[in-house]
């Protein structure tokens, strides 16, 4: 019931659905189901995997197609008889708005029913740390996405949210960031007035990847979201694994020097505080300051405040040897703890995401050289090592993914 009340909202009204009706909309559902994940079918291939009639299909096709939401799309090749029309889902009829928060931005994008942005993604220079009113700057802003593109509020299926920190998935609570004590999607749902999913971020990464990217075909994979923290999502046997709680893949806390530094999770030497795009920062405005010669001082005009990963990356790529030799410790540091997850997971794949994907070409080698030192061969020759072909939209993505598996399964 839950998916129909999504797909068809704007037609079933309040009043309690009679079990005919129930029927002809869960078949609706069933159609288009197979439609999403299959992309285009004729009548015949629908009632073979629904297992219903070719008349019975063929009416609701036809209501589908009467309603916008199903469209032919061409005519297939012929088995002996007449050849078949072919079937796809109407990209406009239906939307999902997807949301990425992020400790320093927020980027927002909407999705037509073919998983295509209906525009550019937009990042917003506001984040969880710099904005004081987040659910009021959010609902702001889908009202003002709705409006610029012209979206009825009715064919929206529903809005999917990555969010940092620890969430009890089973409660709904998130406990780092818009903690209020209740479960934190509905609370968002109360503000927009429409279906909320949520999602961890690195999590999200993993439905992103898992969905439209590099995991697509893969069973057992490691998603690293590497940015200014360090998350992990992991896909077991092809299936998203999340903890008991929810709580999984904290990498970013895992030991790595015993006298190291404190990290903001309140333990010493964890990944995070050597590998971690936030450390890297700090260190370079530390160095530049003691008067460590590298180009970033250029792009930055000397104001320390500036620097950013992105601008790392740009001095990297212009082969200034200091961004380069700070992005190959965080390699090397990532290696290091990679090596207990191998030797855990036995992954046949990790994919390197977040903001950091776009330094692959820097800490991918010193990566491997770590795993080679504190992995055993055997086990370490499974996992290949490659960075995200989303790069920081994959938890964007996810969120995308995560709405549609909550309306479909």
């Amino acid at each position: 019931m839950k998916g129909v009340n999504y797909l068809f909202k704007s037609s079933i009204g309040d009043e309690p659905l009679k079990n005919n009706q129930l029927r002809k909309l869960n078949l609706k559902q069933a159609v288009i189901r197979e439609l999403y994940h299959h992309k285009q079918q004729s009548i015949y291939n629908l009632s073979k995997t629904i297992k219903k009639s070719t008349p019975t299909i063929t009416r609701a096709i036809d209501e589908l197609v009467a309603d916008e939401m199903v469209r032919e799309i061409g005519i297939g090749q012929s088995t002996g008889g007449r050849r078949p029309s072919i079937y796809g889902l109407n990209p406009p009829s239906r939307y999902v708005m997807g949301i990425d928060l992020e400790r320093y931005f927020i980027k927002i994008g909407i999705f037509d029913f073919d998983n295509k942005p209906v525009s550019e993604i937009i990042e917003l220079n506001k984040g969880l740390d710099t904005h004081p009113d987040i659910p009021g700057y959010l609902t702001e802003k889908v009202n003002e996405m709705l409006e610029a593109h012209s979206i009825d509020r009715s064919k929206l299926l529903g809005i999917g949210i990555s969010l940092p920190g620890l969430i009890d998935m089973r409660s709904g609570i998130s406990y780092t960031y818009l903690n209020t004590g209740k479960p934190t999607a509905n609370e968002l749902m109360e503000r927009f007035g429409l279906p909320v999913f949520l999602e961890q971020d690195t999590r999200a990464m993993a439905w992103g990847e898992q969905a439209f990217g590099l995991a697509k075909k893969h069973q057992n994979v490691l998603c690293l979201n590497i940015g200014s923290g360090i998350g992990l999502s992991m896909i077991l046997n092809g299936k998203i694994y999340t903890g008991h709680s929810g709580y999984s893949g904290e990498f970013g806390h895992i030991q790595i020097d015993s006298n190291g530094q404190l990290c903001h999770c309140g333990k010493i030497g964890c990944i995070e505080t050597v590998a971690s795009g936030k450390v890297m920062i700090n260190k370079a405005r530390k160095d530049l300051e003691q008067g460590a010669i590298s180009q970033i001082t250029g792009l930055i005009n000397g104001d320390l405040n500036k620097i950013s990963i992105r601008v790392i990356l740009d001095a990297a790529r212009d082969g200034d040897q200091y961004a380069i030799d700070l992005l190959a410790r965080i390699g090397e540091s990532l290696g290091k703890g990679l090596s207990t997850l191998i030797h855990l997971f036995n992954p046949e794949l990790i994919i390197i995401g977040g903001e950091m994907s776009k330094a692959a070409g820097y800490i991918v080698a010193p990566i491997e050289s770590n795993l080679n030192i504190y992995t055993i061969s055997r086990i370490r020759k499974d996992a290949v090592i490659v960075a995200s072909e989303l790069g920081d939209n994959a938890r964007i993505m996810g969120t995308v993914a995560l709405v549609m598996n909550n309306i479909f399964g």
